[in-house]
């Protein structure tokens, strides 16, 4: 399999220090009982206990104060954006690899066309939701991001492709995200590695809650933290060439 961040611009020795650290957490997620079908490896891993940090986040007081979220596609969060729709809230979804010239799934829980659950997944979402481009977004009151890893300190480590960190730049230009905005995780506690650990640059997300099964961690914002932005520097041909949105935003 091919690393995500195959086509990624940046300084080669914290690509590759990023990249050690997702193969350390795969493997301790290839665990029996740990991870659930596929493999966790090259993905945001799926992992036992997801709906149990779903539910653990749902009683934290930033998921009642929030009306909409953004959150990410993947099958660990699944759970968080069915108990988003049972909760009323309206739900951003990206669309997988920001592939689409309109690269949002919408969510209205008054118009779902099935269930809550069918409706919250990959597959499902492709009947209840509506697609919408970045001009039509609204502003939300939380984003959940999947993780490969995590660092107890608020530091993330996604699959490498930078897709994640895309989307929030986005969502900052398009007036979707501001400072208010609660940044969100659910893990495994085999993804939580000590403060420090995770390697970090400008444009990587910095996460506000992590839940676990088990716990929830919250992480001040570092000293100088901003908004992410689009670094146009730091992106490839290839990466731009990749994605519609991409290819239309670039000056």
């Amino acid at each position: 399999m091919p690393r995500h961040d195959h086509d990624a611009g940046g300084d080669p020795a914290l690509l590759a220090a990023k990249a050690a650290l997702r193969e350390e957490v795969w493997s301790a997620m290839s665990a029996k009982g740990v991870a659930r079908f596929p493999s966790p490896d090259g993905r945001i891993p799926n992992f036992v206990g997801a709906e149990a940090a779903a539910r653990r986040l749902a009683d934290a007081p930033e998921w009642m104060a929030a009306r909409t979220l953004k959150a990410n596609p993947d099958s660990p969060q699944w759970p968080v954006r069915q108990r988003a729709l049972e909760d009323g809230k309206v739900v951003y979804m990206a669309v997988p690899r920001l592939a689409e010239e309109r690269p949002f799934f919408r969510l209205d829980p008054a118009r779902l066309a099935t269930s809550p659950r069918e409706a919250s997944s990959i597959k499902g979402a492709g009947r209840s939701a509506v697609t919408v481009d970045v001009d039509e977004l609204t502003p939300v009151d939380m984003v959940v991001a999947g993780s490969v890893a995590v660092g107890r300190d608020g530091a993330r480590l996604g699959k490498g492709g930078g897709f994640s960190d895309l989307e929030l730049a986005v969502a900052c230009a398009a007036g979707m995200v501001d400072r208010r905005t609660v940044v969100v995780t659910t893990v495994h506690e085999r993804q939580l590695v000590d403060a420090g650990r995770v390697p970090v640059t400008a444009h990587d997300i910095h996460i506000d809650v992590i839940v676990t099964p088990d716990e929830v961690i919250r992480c001040p914002r570092p000293k100088g933290h901003r908004l992410p932005t689009l670094r146009w520097s730091e992106l490839t041909d290839e990466k731009i060439a990749s994605i519609p949105l991409l290819t239309r935003l670039r000056p």
